[in-house]
């Protein structure tokens, strides 16, 4: 009688199944990277720019966190563009810490 020759099949290898725990310290690990704002006189210039232009479409005082909405910006790169404004006299106080422009 002929001997019959078995052969292993390869087995699946399934990728291990996410824990809610190892889940959320994914998430929390993401969310906890900041972006980095470029401190350089030509970057700064834009964010002034973009802070100019926000408060000419405004035509109206406006708040750090109005003004960073409108330019589409973080509100540390529109600090940034504030002061350079605020150096050039383009800018000027409005009550209820509200900037305007001059």
């Amino acid at each position: 009688m002929a001997e019959k020759k078995t052969t292993k099949k390869a087995t699946e290898t399934k990728a291990p199944v996410a824990t809610k725990e190892a889940t959320a310290k994914k998430t929390a690990t993401v969310k906890a990277v900041k972006a980095t704002v470029a401190i350089n006189a030509e970057n700064i210039g834009f964010k002034a720019g973009d802070v100019y232009q926000a408060l000419a479409a405004a035509e109206k005082a406006l708040n750090v966190k109005e003004i960073a909405k409108a330019a589409k910006i973080s509100e540390e790169e529109t600090l940034l563009g504030l002061g350079w404004l605020f150096k050039e006299g383009k800018l000027q106080n409005a009550e209820d810490n509200k900037v305007v422009l001059a």
